[in-house]
């Protein structure tokens, strides 16, 4: 990507600091849509589905499902994994889904295991239960990746599929302080790094390929998994679901916290400068450290008001909340500051303090922000760890909105097949109300973007007829692939593949 000039980039990083403000009143707030957890690190759901799926440090996944936590666990991997209490950064840390859920029903976990008095990565995959979507299958286990650890500190640990198909991974530099070693530049070590791999195929050795297009492939200097270098503890990074661009927010070390911005069009091998920099500043060596052949954040902030760790977040494609389309959310462990900004020029703008305006009330309050959460249609969540079992998860929305469980009996909904599938130019499908209703009908992309809305409004009980001719919201021919038919009526959802050919 450009390199801004380091001087011009500290100067509009001081501008944009200057101007943090707080945020308009009534924009946003947040409701609590559960409770009783262990230690939630992370929430996630395959595009389109109507499920929340909450992953605990221990090592288990709980599904909240119509508003309610399910009794059953999705996933319970608590036997690999080291027992976590307080700061301990091991466990179960990430959790993703394949981009073809559920027609390829994988999902992918990212966890810490310790073999004798060793710890190790785990890059590994799941299959779901055959005739039960809310469970994944344990005995389908297969093991991808293993990273051996030398400490206990700097996991990562989110890892997701990008808008190529293909699965990045965030590797901290494995610990200590100060990278000792220095095997964030080191190109031969996969710590520090952002990976890049082909789960869908794999190698004569490995449990994966390496894409052709990775940028070090060929280099003896560097492992072929790697994507992009220079990272200290990126905890929590994210694509953004409308543009493909990745915002990485990087965990500093004593003095700053960054966000690095890679955007849709790289074609990776970015630096991302640590351990020679921490933020926009020279870290080791103390100065003459290089900085103009690096790539430099578009954000940091320093360690004042008992702030000391980014929790990265997501940019925001829901359709709750309009006023927030395409604002970065982001937080701090520490103080539980809650932040948004936006990207104009290379650089952090309109950066705002959410921190009061998301507070929930009623007696409720967010603390131990460990993590966002992103579902199915691109609405966003603020993750409260807790201090054991009283872990919480609050969905971010509209101030003055009351969130609403759906109805815990029969939808009321039924949803018939759509005619032909594959279809070239046209496909149709009936839709039955047996109650009245605000309905929703959606067609979703691989990633969860909308495509087009083919109905969003009250309806009465009674037979409906839609159409989807194969063109997206602005009018065009939409590409030749996999869709996703929602179907929602007051928030009880009914979802179909849908596979136009062209």
């Amino acid at each position: 990507m450009p390199r801004i000039p380091r001087a011009l980039l500290l100067a509009l990083v001081g501008l944009a600091l200057s101007a943090a403000r707080p945020a308009p009143a009534g924009a946003a707030t947040t409701v609590r849509v559960a409770a009783g957890l262990s230690r939630p690190l992370y929430a996630t759901a395959p595009a389109g589905d109507p499920r929340l799926f909450i992953v605990e440090q221990r090592g288990t996944v709980r599904v909240l499902a119509r508003g309610q936590l399910l009794a059953a666990l999705f996933l319970d991997i608590d036997s690999l994994v080291i027992d976590t209490a307080g700061s301990d950064e091991r466990g179960l840390l990430g959790l993703t889904f394949h981009p073809a859920y559920p027609d390829s029903p994988y999902c992918y976990v990212n966890y810490v295991r310790v073999v004798g008095s060793a710890n190790e990565t785990v890059i590994a995959r799941y299959r779901t239960a055959a005739g039960d979507p809310d469970r994944a299958d344990h005995t389908s286990a297969r093991i991808l990746l293993v990273i051996p650890q030398p400490y206990t500190n700097h996991k990562g640990g989110n890892l997701a599929f990008g808008p190529d198909g293909y699965l990045y991974v965030g590797m901290g530099d494995g610990g200590s302080g100060g990278d000792p070693q220095d095997r964030a530049q080191n190109g031969l070590e996969l710590l520090g790094k952002m990976l890049r791999l082909d789960v869908d195929r794999a190698a004569p050795v490995l449990a994966y390929a390496i894409p052709p297009d990775n940028p070090f492939v060929g280099d003896p200097a560097f492992r072929a998994e790697i994507w992009s270098s220079g990272l200290r503890n990126p905890y929590r990074w994210s694509f953004d679901r409308d543009s493909g661009d990745l915002w990485i927010a990087d965990v500093g070390q004593n003095l700053w916290e960054e966000i690095d911005y890679q955007p849709a069009a790289s074609r990776g091998g970015e630096n991302w400068g640590w351990r020679l920099m921490e933020g926009l500043h020279c870290y080791n060596p103390p100065s003459a450290c290089g900085s103009d052949t690096l790539d430099l954040p578009i954000h940091e902030y320093d360690h004042g008001g008992g702030r000391c760790s980014i929790t990265g977040g997501f940019v925001y494609r829901g359709d709750s909340i309009p006023a927030l389309q395409g604002a970065y959310f982001f937080a701090d462990f520490c103080s539980n500051q809650i932040w948004t900004l936006r990207r104009a020029g290379g650089v952090a703008t309109e950066v705002v303090d959410r921190t009061a305006e998301l507070a929930p009330g009623g007696g409720l309050a967010l603390g131990a922000v460990a993590g966002f959460g992103e579902d199915g249609f691109g609405e966003l969540y603020v993750v409260d760890r807790g201090s054991g079992t009283n872990g919480e998860i609050y969905k971010i929305v509209a101030a003055a909105t009351e969130v609403i469980p759906p109805p815990a009996g029969p939808l009321g909904l039924a949803l018939g097949p759509a005619v032909p599938d594959p279809f070239i130019a046209v496909t149709r499908f009936g839709v039955r109300l047996e109650r009245a209703g605000r309905l929703d009908v959606r067609i979703l992309d691989a990633a969860g973007r909308r495509v087009a809305t083919l109905a969003s409004g009250p309806r009465d009980p009674g037979d409906y007829s839609f159409a989807w001719d194969g063109r997206g919201r602005d009018g065009r021919a939409a590409p030749p692939g996999v869709y996703l038919l929602r179907v929602a009526l007051d928030g009880g959802v009914l979802t179909r593949t849908l596979h136009l050919a062209r």
